[in-house]
Formats: C-alpha cells, sequence, structure tokens
C-alpha cells in the first residue's frame, strides 16, 4: 500500500515502533517529536495521514490538531495517546480526531486502523470526473450544468469552471492566486476576482451565505470546498 504517514511523536521508542510496522505494509512515514515540527512539515509536504501523540513539549496535542486542521481541514488524524479519560477522547474527536487509540497498544491494531482509515479517505476522493453530487446538487460536467433536485440551476460558466475546480480539490485549500490560474488560465491578473466568484456561488447554492456549508474560506490562505 503506497501511502504516507506523519508520526509526531515525543518518545523516540514509539514512533520508531509504529513506523517499522507501517513500513512492512509498505506505507512510509516520518517521524517529528513535537507539535510545531509537525505542523511546519504538514505545511510543506504532502501526507496521507497523521498520527498524534497528546503529551507533547511545547505545543501539546490538542493545540497541534487544531493547528492540523486548520491546514488540512479532511486529512485523517489518529490519536495515539496514553490519556484514555473519556473527556480526553470526547474532546478529540469534537476538536476533529477520526480515531483515539489508547496506550499501550498493538502495533498490529494501530496499523490495521491506520491503512483503513487512509483507504477509506482515497475511496472518498475517488470521485466520478464527470459527475459530481453534494447536499441536494449535481454537476455534469459533459452536460457543463448544475441542478438541484432535478431542477438546472442558471449559472455563468467561470462561476460553474470555479465550482468544479473547487470540488476536484475537495478538502484541500487553494490559494486566490491558484484558482486564478487555473480556472482563467492566466498567472498574473486581477485576483479580485476570485472573492466576487465566490459570493455569488454561495448565493445560489447556500440556505446562509454568511455561513456556509460547502464552500469555506481559510482567511490569509484560501478556500476549500467541505
Amino acid at each position: 500500500m503506497q501511502a504516507r504517514v506523519l508520526i509526531i511523536e515525543d518518545e523516540v521508542e514509539i514512533s520508531n515502533l509504529i513506523s517499522v510496522y507501517l513500513e512492512k505494509e509498505g506505507i512510509d512515514s516520518v517521524c517529528v517529536v513535537s507539535g510545531e515540527e509537525g505542523y511546519e512539515l504538514l505545511c510543506k509536504e504532502e501526507f496521507d495521514l497523521v498520527i498524534l501523540d497528546l503529551n507533547l513539549p511545547g505545543m501539546d496535542g490538542f493545540e497541534t490538531l487544531q493547528q492540523i486542521r486548520s491546514v488540512a481541514p479532511l486529512k485523517p488524524v489518529v490519536i495515539v495517546s496514553a490519556r484514555n479519560e473519556d473527556a480526553d477522547m470526547l474532546l478529540g474527536f469534537g476538536m476533529g480526531a477520526d480515531d483515539f487509540v489508547c496506550k499501550p497498544f498493538s502495533p498490529r491494531v494501530l496499523t490495521a486502523r491506520v491503512r483503513n482509515h487512509i483507504q477509506r479517505r482515497k475511496k472518498e476522493s475517488e470521485m466520478d470526473m464527470n459527475r459530481y453530487s453534494f447536499g441536494d446538487y449535481v454537476i455534469d460536467t459533459e452536460a457543463f450544468c448544475l441542478k438541484k433536485d432535478g431542477v438546472r440551476i442558471k449559472m455563468r460558466p467561470k462561476e460553474l469552471e470555479l465550482l468544479i475546480y473547487l470540488l476536484r480539490h475537495r478538502g484541500q485549500i487553494v490559494s486566490p492566486e491558484e484558482i486564478y490560474s487555473a480556472v482563467w488560465g492566466y498567472e498574473d491578473g486581477d485576483i479580485s476576482t476570485i472573492p466576487v466568484h465566490i459570493r455569488r456561488i454561495r448565493d445560489r447554492l447556500e440556505k446562509n451565505p454568511s455561513f456556509p456549508e460547502f464552500i469555506k474560506t481559510v482567511y490569509g490562505k484560501g478556500y476549500y470546498f467541505q
């Protein structure tokens, strides 16, 4: 199984043990000992999943999870921690963790969970390139139209192109510059048109455009489709 995992764990023996078992499954891993290192690496490199300890020096696991979710809203995160109180688990899940494994743990079981999370996320990402659906909406890229409950919704071509681009990068934060380059086809230009088009799309899709359900804004970074 080809995948790459980031392990944020300050106990080197534990992170090395996890790495050995992941390697047996063909999963590459990178180990860091602090939340700060993990967050910086996640901003620079691509990983399929994050294994996160809670008792970290400096920025603890909960703070690290919050930072991870700011740049990778949908990336699977598995907490591995000796803190096994219900309150810790509930807080972890409430902050966006996908799984919680208590120490001491079985490396084989943890590896199986990691593999399942990665496989499920990849399946979710394998969308039909000609047809997208979300909520009550369906986009047919061949007919180049958006429908709600079978009724065609009027949209300008660039609005629909922008929406399709966000859908194809679902869960990934894309900057206005990236959007402009991909949708308008120019490296340089007036990117102030991006928020205008985003607002128009939200007006057509969202029940409450001020509190969007589908297209989220990450201030200072860009947009992502939830």
